[in-house]
């Protein structure tokens, strides 16, 4: 297979086999091929049954037989991020402690792509259980950036990332908890996109701070990412948080006219210290080119984000906390061999099971949610979280979108930042009040550093509307033709 197939989008390679240029089998085993000559040096992947893949490639190739019209997603390869659930695979988290669980059942965004014939390719690397900015805190292994593997993708859906970065996957699920789709989109030149809170379901989703997380797509262009969101979101009885609203063609209403007379709010926040220069530079010509198809671009504030940091690394921690108390080493985790007794076993199980970030965070957690802390640090945060999302709602009432940087540096080299936690979590600075908030962000490539490592335009839209987000993306997207280039491995 010629390696322009590796970089197709999905209309693309869905088009090639309802033509029946391709088969399905054909397309899933020029995947695995492809994996398994460059993830060797990428380290995307922490598994992949293959035999699986191709058994559901199959089931496309039967459809197509029986003269059945295929959906947009279906027989395309979409690697998962290893922390979701599909029935009778491993989901380890990128952790000790669950390196030998495999998943009882299928959760329902995973379910909905089912539905649509999606081809599941794989188990990507992570942070373990979504706790980091680098990919760099898996058990298991390391994930380099396709652009130079001697730098990070971004976390915590590093492997997500780099796999469709570097043509192992045609898109990929991740999950975004403070920024963890954006930042590994942006560090790796592709699309990523965290859906508003609620509009697609967590069941199925092991969660690390359930106030926060959300699914969402990579892809390589807006388009692919619009179709891979039509085929998770919608309302799920299963997670008390999903939310009953109308969900769009997103993809089909896409607008190359859509900024047109359109309002831009640019927070001065997001330009100051800390963001650097080539960074600000390109993003700045980013939001000029939107201005050139005739948005209006508007100074504004946002005047609690310099809060943001402490107060997501409250939150996050303690609910972090809280859910990771499940796993006690005494049923589906890992259990310790020289333990003495059962309390042993607890402590013995988690010190042995769990990373030393995973446990900074659970140490971190417990403490701000301790008696005589809990009305300190944990309710206080709360309540400046509910400041920050009025900060986003005053502001959208004067714009229609907010544009800013995704990540305030290009991608670092490995392990550049391992012994320093603060400024590692100082890498989601632009992201994590997005989360707060509850709102769309998208991030999409908006042009390469002079170290040839990409930049990323983070976008951030009014909740559930991420069909006029998704819209401007593609606007800018369509104008200044990012999405064209590709790493060499």
């Amino acid at each position: 297979m010629s390696e322009e197939l590796y970089f197709k989008g999905v209309s693309e390679l869905s088009q090639m086999l309802d033509r029946r240029e391709i088969s399905a089998v054909e397309l899933a085993q020029a995947f695995i091929d492809r994996k398994n000559a460059v993830d060797p040096k990428v380290g995307a992947f922490l598994s992949a049954d293959e035999s699986d893949t191709l058994d559901r490639a199959t089931q496309t190739d039967k459809r197509i037989a029986a003269g059945e019209k295929l959906g947009m997603l279906d027989g395309i390869p979409v690697g998962l991020k290893d922390v979701l659930a599909v029935r009778g695979q491993k989901l380890t988290c990128a952790s000790k402690m669950l390196e030998n669980y495999v998943s009882p059942y299928t959760g329902t965004a995973m379910k909905n792509l089912e539905s649509r014939g999606a081809v599941f390719f794989g188990r990507l690397n992570m942070d373990e259980y979504a706790m980091g900015s680098s990919c760099e805190n898996s058990a298991f292994q390391k994930t380099r950036n396709p652009w130079n593997l001697e730098c990070i993708p971004g976390g915590s859906s590093g492997g997500s990332a780099a796999a469709v970065a570097a043509g192992e996957c045609v898109c990929s699920l991740g999950s975004d908890t403070g920024g963890s789709i954006r930042q590994p989109a942006s560090l790796c030149g592709i699309v990523g996109m965290k859906p508003t809170y609620g509009l697609v379901s967590r069941y199925g989703l092991a969660a690390f701070a359930s106030s926060l997380d959300q699914i969402g797509p990579f892809a390589r262009s807006v388009k692919d990412a619009a179709i891979l969101l039509n085929g998770v979101a919608g309302y799920d009885r299963l997670d008390s948080t999903s939310v009953k609203c109308d969900i769009p063609d997103y993809a089909a209403n896409l607008s190359a006219d859509s900024l047109k007379g359109k309002k831009i709010g640019v927070p001065k926040e997001y330009f100051g210290e800390g963001i650097d220069s080539e960074v600000r530079a390109l993003v700045e010509k980013a939001i000029a080119n939107c201005k050139e198809q005739g948005a209006e671009v508007v100074e504004i504030s946002l005047p609690h984000t310099d809060l943001a940091i402490p107060v997501y690394y409250i939150i996050a921690t303690a609910e972090a906390s809280s859910n990771l108390a499940r796993y006690d080493g005494i049923r589906y985790t890992h259990r310790s061999k020289s333990a003495k007794d059962v309390v042993d076993l607890y402590f013995k199980s988690r010190a042995e099971g769990f990373g030393e970030e995973v446990k900074r965070r659970i140490i971190l957690g417990s403490y701000v949610l301790s008696s005589g802390y809990y009305d300190a640090y944990y309710l206080r945060a709360q309540k400046v979280r509910t400041l920050i999302r009025r900060d986003f709602e005053k502001a959208f009432e004067s714009v229609d979108v907010i544009m800013t940087p995704t990540s305030p540096t290009t991608a670092f080299k490995i392990g550049e930042k391992t012994s320093d936690p603060l400024a590692m979590y100082l890498s989601d600075i632009c992201t994590i009040n997005v989360n707060l908030a509850g709102l769309p962000g998208l991030s999409l490539p908006c042009g390469f550093a002079s170290n040839g490592l990409p930049v990323g335009l983070q976008m951030i839209g009014k909740a559930f509307d991420e069909q006029n987000l998704l819209s401007y993306a593609y606007a800018y997207e369509q104008s200044a033709g990012w999405s064209g280039r590709n790493p060499s491995l």
